[in-house]
């Protein structure tokens, strides 16, 4: 770590549960965030800001107006710009010295678990079940740790699934497939503020996995209503019968 890198970081290496250790490991780290929208935009800016050595992002759309009032990694000028190529620059602006890797496509099968793997950690950003249960699939697979996050209307929910502890959930035993009600900002609206909430907390809990601080979500599911302003924590035990992470799955 040069005298650069100890100056931009200083405030995290500064905290006992960091130290120069933590930072080593946040510099060393490879991070897939899967979305650029409302919940990849925070997640990428402050996982920039602190200092990630390698960042992954995927998506396939590019920028709307329509996008705007959530999307914080975009700006007016990026409109019709892949959202990754817009979020890389606005990632790159804020700290020019980790390397970013742009996929502007959707991530799936064999590419898709070739990405987790690599990886170190994976942060779900998408908006649909169809995507997220790839996105779990792949990470089972890999023994690859996920941060799940979700937002709509004024509602949020967060966890963390880690397929390296055999006793944790997956995202499955949360939700099975075929009860899963797909639901989109597009046809129910979000108020702008609960995607900032939750992917800055997707950003803190990816930053606690990756250097062991604290007591990650793991075996947790984390509940926001903002209108009331009332948070639940529910515990989710593993699934014995889960179609994925079980051992006869």
């Amino acid at each position: 770590m040069n005298d650069q890198q100890l100056l931009r970081y200083s405030r995290q290496i500064m905290l006992p549960s960091i130290d120069i250790e933590g930072q080593q490991a946040l510099l060393d780290a490879r991070v897939l965030i899967i979305g650029m929208g409302g919940l990849g935009s925070p997640v990428g800016l402050y996982l920039a800001a602190a200092g990630i050595g390698h960042m992954v992002i995927s998506d396939f759309d590019d920028v709307d107006l329509s996008n705007l009032q959530r999307q914080i990694a975009h700006v007016t000028n990026d409109i019709g710009l892949p959202k990754v190529e817009s979020a890389k620059q606005s990632f790159e602006a804020i700290n020019p010295l980790i390397s970013i890797t742009a996929f502007n496509k959707k991530l799936e099968s064999d590419e898709l678990l070739e990405q987790a793997e690599l990886a170190d950690i994976v942060v779900d950003c998408c908006d649909n079940f169809e995507t997220r249960f790839a996105i779990n699939d792949a990470c089972v697979a890999t023994k690859t740790p996920l941060v799940s996050g979700a937002a709509i209307r004024f509602e949020g929910q967060i966890s963390v699934f880690d397929s390296r502890d055999e006793k944790c959930p997956c995202y499955n035993c949360l939700y099975p497939r075929d009860g899963a009600v797909a639901q989109s900002c597009s046809e129910n609206g979000v108020i702008a503020p609960i995607t900032g909430i939750i992917g800055s907390m997707q950003a803190l809990e990816t930053i606690k996995v990756l250097t062991g601080a604290g007591e990650s979500l793991q075996g947790r599911v984390l509940l926001l209503d903002g209108l009331s302003m009332e948070w639940q924590s529910m515990q989710l035990p593993r699934n014995p019968n889960c179609p994925t992470c079980s051992p006869n799955a």
